[in-house]
């Protein structure tokens, strides 16, 4: 196990309301997010402001990286997985920044993450499959 492994459950340890997936999840995110905002950190100098994500946004990006990779299971791996609302990343997101595993602004704090969508629409609902996504072979 590394040390971030052991830090993440650590993590689920002190506050058990969020399974270890819902951590490694939210990092997932937030590289999707940084990717598709053209704010992947390089290797090159560059302050770490470039790469900043708001709450929102990483939000935005949970819900897209979960609709992709889980498709209409999303919201019952998310239940599964402690995770209700779009809060809960926030509470994930600051339990992380407490552990020192990520960074926050001065701006940054748990109410960006509130009520950003509802996910039974957003995860439920509104899930489309367009047929130019889908891959086919005849």
């Amino acid at each position: 196990m590394t040390s971030y492994q052991a830090r993440i459950t650590d993590l689920v340890e002190r506050d058990s309301r969020y399974a270890y997936e819902a951590y490694e999840f939210v990092f997932a995110a937030l590289s999707h997010t940084q990717k598709n905002l053209g704010r992947l950190p390089s290797t090159a100098e560059v302050p770490e402001s470039h790469h900043h994500v708001s709450g929102r946004e990483l939000v935005e990006g949970v819900r897209e990286l979960a609709l992709r990779e889980f498709g209409l299971m999303a919201r019952v791996v998310f239940r599964m997985w402690g995770v209700r609302r779009t809060a809960d990343f926030g509470e994930i997101v600051f339990n992380l920044v407490e552990a020192g595993l990520m960074s926050k602004t001065e701006q940054d704090n748990r109410e960006d993450f509130e009520e950003i969508f509802d996910f039974d629409r957003a995860l439920v609902q509104d899930f489309r499959i367009e047929l130019s996504e889908v891959e086919w072979t005849p």
